[in-house]
């Protein structure tokens, strides 16, 4: 089934999404945006990957005031997948409070569910140096 514009619409904004609620301290409210099993995989920034959408919101609450005070998303690449999942490859940058930013890159795994799309898996690679080294 090919994937509608609808759809691309609907997993841009729910990639989008997530630094809203992330930003304005709504983490109860992440299972809009990935599933409940999520595994949100940070081993690239040095931490053991988390599971679940709950684990998710806790690492951010116990992170506290060494959020980012703004998660930018951008450059979006969507691909559907052979078994119905679509991969989303994006960019993303943090604002410190300190006004030092940082640069990562998500890969996602979109689902669709009985709540409509959600990300049900993320990894999170760091950008460290230029031209991909």
């Amino acid at each position: 089934m090919a994937l509608s514009d609808q759809d691309r619409f609907t997993i841009t904004e729910l990639i989008a999404m997530h630094g809203h609620l992330c930003d304005s301290g709504q983490l109860d409210r992440l299972d809009e945006v990935f599933t409940v099993d999520v595994t949100y995989d940070t081993t690239d920034l040095g931490q053991r990957p988390l599971k679940g959408v709950a684990a998710c919101a806790e690492a951010g609450r116990a992170l506290g005031e060494l959020n980012p005070v703004g998660h930018h998303v951008t450059n979006i690449v969507l691909t559907e997948n052979a078994d119905g999942t679509v991969g989303a490859l994006s960019k993303g940058i943090g604002i410190n409070v300190d006004g030092t930013s940082g640069s990562v890159t998500y890969e996602d795994t979109a689902v669709r569910t009985d709540q409509g799309w959600r990300i049900s898996y993320r990894k999170i690679l760091a950008r460290r140096a230029p031209l991909g080294r």
